[in-house]
Order: C-alpha cells, then sequence, then structure tokens
C-alpha cells in the first residue's frame, strides 16, 4: 500500500480497501494513483498534504503564470520531462531546484544531476497532472499536446510556408514571362511568314525593301521570344511539391523538418482530446485560446500554399498550351506552305519540314504539359468545395452566429453566457488574445481571396484551352476549306485537326463554366465597405458582428 497516502486514511477519506482498490485501478502504477484518487472525490489539497508530510518538501500547483526561464528551457526536452516527471525551476552554480513526482527516486536524482550538471538538488513535489501541465505551459502547449504544436515552433512552419509561396510566386511570374516570349515567338513567325510569302509570289523585286526588314524583325522577335522562354521553361522542373492530402478530423500540428531550401512538411500525431477542449470555448485562458489560433493560423498558411501550388500547375499548363499554340502556328504555315508550293526547290521543301518538325515537337510538349494541369485544376476546385464544408474559426469561436436555422433560411441568434472574466485577466490579456483572433480572421479572409484566386485560375486555364482548341480547329478547316478535299489523307488530318480542336474547346468550356459559377459565391469585391474595428477590453462574445452577402 503506498505510504505517502496513509494520511488519506487516518483522516477517514479512503479506507485500506479503497485505497487497494484505486490502486489497481491505476494499474499499479503509483504514477497513475493521484489521478484515481481526484477521481474518487478526495480534495486535492489534501494530495498536496500527502506528498508534502511525505517527501518533506514544499509543494506547488499548477498555474498559468509559473514560468520557466527560457534559458533553461533551451536545455531541455519536453517529452523527456512529461515521461520522467520533473521540471528543472532554477540553476544557481552547483545547486538546481526542481519540480518533481517523486523527489526520493535515487535513479530520477541521478539522472537530472547529469543532466543539469550540477552536485545538489532542491525539490518541490508536485502531482502527475500539475507537473505535465506545468511543462505543456511553460513549452506553450494545451493539454496533451506535441512539442511542436508551441507558438514558436508554428511561427516557424508558417515561414516556412511563406517562403514556399513566395517561391510558387516567382515560378508563375516566370510561367508569364514565357508565355509573353511565346507570344514574341509567334509574332516573330508572323512576320517571317508574311515575308516568305511575298518573296514566294512577287520574287526578288521591290518588295524587297519590306520583305527584308520583316525577315529581320521577325527573326529578332523569335530570338527574343526564345530567351524569355527558355528560363520559364527550366523553371517548370523544379516547382516544389505540396499536393493536397486529407487532413485528421482529430488535432495535429503541422511540422516543418529539413530546414534550408527545401523544408518538408509533415503532421504530427493527432490529440484525440482536442476538439472537446476546443469545444469549450469559453472556459478556455486567453493563453490558451492563443494557442488555439496559432495552430488554426498554421493550418490556414498550409491551404493557401496548397492553393498556390495548384495555381501554379494551372499557370505551368497555360504557358504549355500557349507552346501548343505556337506549335500550332508552326505546324499549319509548314503544311501551307508545303501543300501550296510544292513544287519548290529542296532547301524550300527542307524549311517547311523543319517548320513541321518543330511544330509537332511543340504541340507534343505543351500537351505533356496540360495533363498535369489539368490534375491540378481538378484539385482546386476539389479543394475549394472540401473547405467550404470545414468547420470555420466563426464556428468554433461565435457559435451562436453560424447557428442556421433550416426552416427559415437565416441565422439564428441565441442567447449564450460571456465567457466569465476574472480581474487578472482585463483589459490586457483579452486584448493580446483579441489581436491573436483578428490575425486569425484576417488569415481566414486571406484563404477565402486565395480560394478565389484558385477559381479565377481555373477559369483562365478553361479559357487558355478554349483558345488552344480554336487555333487548333482554325488551322485544320482553313486548310480544308483552301485545299478542298481532294486528296483524302490530308482530307482526313484536316478533319482530324478540327476534331481535335472542337475537343479541347469543349473541355475548356467544362472547365469554365464550373468556375465562374462558383466565382459568384465568393462575397468579393465590394466598391466600398467598412470594418468597424473591435473593442479589444471585453470578451470576444460580447463583440458586435455584420454579415454581408454576395449582392450587396
Amino acid at each position: 500500500m503506498p505510504q505517502r497516502f496513509g494520511r488519506l486514511i487516518r483522516r477517514g477519506f479512503l479506507t485500506p480497501g479503497k485505497l487497494e482498490e484505486l490502486q489497481e485501478k491505476a494499474g499499479g502504477s503509483g504514477r497513475c494513483l493521484e489521478d484515481a484518487i481526484l477521481e474518487a472525490g478526495v480534495p486535492k489539497h489534501e494530495i498536496l498534504f500527502c506528498l508534502a508530510e511525505h517527501f518533506g518538501c514544499p509543494v506547488v500547483e499548477y498555474e498559468e503564470n509559473l514560468m520557466i526561464s527560457a534559458s533553461i528551457l533551451r536545455r531541455m526536452d519536453a517529452e523527456r520531462l512529461k515521461s520522467e516527471l520533473w521540471l528543472p525551476v532554477s540553476i544557481l552554480e552547483d545547486r538546481a531546484e526542481v519540480i518533481a513526482c517523486w523527489p526520493d527516486d535515487p535513479e530520477l536524482n541521478r539522472r537530472i544531476r547529469e543532466t543539469l550538471g550540477v552536485k545538489t538538488l532542491g525539490f518541490l513535489a508536485a502531482t502527475r497532472a500539475d507537473l505535465i501541465r506545468i511543462i505543456e505551459n511553460n513549452w506553450d502547449l494545451n493539454p496533451d499536446f506535441p512539442p511542436s504544436a508551441g507558438r514558436t515552433p508554428l511561427a516557424k512552419v508558417r515561414t516556412y510556408l511563406a517562403d514556399r509561396r513566395s517561391a510558387y510566386a516567382a515560378q508563375r511570374t516566370a510561367f508569364a514571362k514565357g508565355r509573353t516570349g511565346l507570344a514574341f515567338l509567334r509574332t516573330g513567325l508572323a512576320f517571317i511568314t508574311i515575308s516568305v510569302t511575298f518573296l514566294r509570289l512577287f520574287g526578288a523585286g521591290w518588295l524587297l525593301a519590306m520583305e527584308v526588314p520583316l525577315i529581320f524583325f521577325g527573326i529578332a522577335a523569335v530570338w527574343d521570344g526564345l530567351l524569355w522562354y527558355l528560363p520559364a521553361r527550366r523553371e517548370s522542373k523544379s516547382i516544389y511539391l505540396y499536393p493536397p492530402y486529407d487532413i485528421p478530423e482529430d488535432f495535429s500540428a503541422l511540422e516543418a523538418s529539413n530546414p534550408g531550401d527545401d523544408p518538408r512538411f509533415a503532421r504530427s500525431r493527432t490529440v484525440g482530446g482536442a476538439g472537446l477542449l476546443r469545444n469549450g470555448w469559453d472556459s478556455l485562458s486567453p493563453v490558451e485560446r492563443r494557442r488555439f489560433l496559432a495552430s488554426d493560423r498554421t493550418d490556414l498558411a498550409e491551404e493557401r500554399t496548397i492553393l498556390a501550388f495548384l495555381r501554379t500547375g494551372m499557370a505551368k499548363a497555360r504557358m504549355g498550351l500557349s507552346f501548343t499554340r505556337t506549335g500550332v502556328a508552326f505546324t499549319g504555315i509548314g503544311i501551307g506552305f508545303l501543300r501550296q508550293f510544292g513544287h519548290g526547290s529542296r532547301p524550300f521543301h527542307a524549311f517547311m519540314w523543319a517548320l513541321i518538325s518543330a511544330g509537332v515537337a511543340m504541340i507534343a510538349e505543351g500537351f505533356h504539359w496540360y495533363l498535369p494541369g489539368r490534375g491540378a485544376g481538378r484539385a482546386g476546385l476539389e479543394s475549394i468545395k472540401r473547405a467550404g464544408r470545414t468547420r470555420t474559426i466563426w464556428d468554433r469561436v461565435f457559435p451562436m452566429f453560424s447557428h442556421f436555422s433550416a426552416a427559415d433560411g437565416k441565422h439564428a441568434k441565441e442567447n449564450h453566457p460571456s465567457p466569465a472574466v476574472c480581474r487578472g485577466q482585463r483589459p490586457g490579456v483579452w486584448a493580446t488574445t483579441g489581436l491573436a483572433l483578428e490575425r486569425t480572421l484576417l488569415a481566414d479572409r486571406r484563404n477565402i481571396m486565395a480560394r478565389l484566386r484558385t477559381v479565377m485560375a481555373r477559369s483562365r486555364t478553361g479559357m487558355a484551352f478554349i483558345r488552344t482548341g480554336l487555333s487548333i480547329s482554325a488551322v485544320g478547316a482553313g486548310l480544308f476549306i483552301y485545299f478542298g478535299g481532294g486528296n483524302i489523307y490530308w482530307a482526313g488530318f484536316d478533319l482530324l485537326l478540327v476534331a481535335a480542336g472542337l475537343y479541347l474547346t469543349g473541355d475548356g468550356i467544362y472547365w469554365l463554366v464550373p468556375a465562374e459559377r462558383e466565382k459568384k459565391q465568393f462575397p468579393y469585391c465590394f466598391g466600398d465597405f467598412e470594418i468597424q474595428p473591435p473593442d479589444y477590453r471585453l470578451p470576444c462574445a460580447s463583440w458586435k458582428r455584420v454579415f454581408f452577402s454576395h449582392d450587396r
């Protein structure tokens, strides 16, 4: 029978048989026996008296303002301290003050002295539950959260995510520059085509004064376009992967490893009790709320990063389709010249076949880019729809405003009690928590705008499909109308181009219509609106809210 709880038997809180029953319930572990005794209804202060009497040292309880020096915490590992149940409070020369559940454990004493590098120890006793909460609170963690869920590690992860989004933005800019370069290339090709056509039809007469400058301008435009396009092509091979994935329903923290140019992101173990803890939002302390809000901001930052990755994939697809349109122009001009001037010289034939070969290669590579971009657009729309079905910060913090009545189709306002505010929590603590809440709500707004940008990127990509399809169909139809159907093989080829172009046009419309429909669901952008700054001296439940709709 545990001797340290003999006081409870003497004072009549427990019988010897009841204590043995509780010990069996705790699995024979003295480390869990305190929890079982508390559940049996024994006052906590009586357990603390037992610890002080048995170990002959002062006792300490969990308090949110009981903080340990950061210089000490930097040397410690939270998981190890929670496993071994001890925490250094102060270290002065060869002596350290330590909170522990088992100060009389000689093996634990030895490990503590070796870890801290001291010769003597002074102890403060604490219950297991209190000590774990003291450790977690000093690592800025809510109950049972992993160390990666602290506000500082989460801020570091958000910094990595912001850097990743900046890289995606730079890549999208490079792709836009590549598309502009391909437009230069097509313009130069048009100049060269006009010059060669005039030269073929009218010979080397007085029109040389116009034909020669057109050729030089065309060659310069083609060269300049290649200089813009080739760096973008190299950039397309170095896109950092961040594909969408299913986030666990239970709480888990986003972690970053391999810090540097290419950090790896993963989820920590799930905390099953986090949902129940969060559902009691009104009973949480301001510090505990800020920890949840920091995790919310990290999850929102990850969603923005995923959407940025998907927009980058769609931008790559648009550049590929621009490359395809350039290839269609090369191929169409080459085929047209070859069929019109088939009796030309051998160098002219070689030039035409070179145009056709280059065009076919461009079309093939462009479609190679089209397929991954199509997957990115599909994943982007699914991600946005999935985000619309998940609970937001409004649902968790302001459930009275997110409650929806299906009977009248309006938001039903309920009378919810305001959370209790003790004297030490006003006004500064509420101000800090209010600012954290405001940052989280602003992050949620940024996510809404990121979803809108993703929908608009899908719409632009659909329009790129339509432009490419119309270009292919126009080339096929133009060749068929001009040359007719006398040659069954060429006529079949022309009609195949028309059919391929119509398919791509239809695919673009399939992309465009849902994106345009989805875009109308977002409440942006208003011509003018005013945001009333909340009063951070008051609890968040007493703030007034204004609802905006798409039609306003």
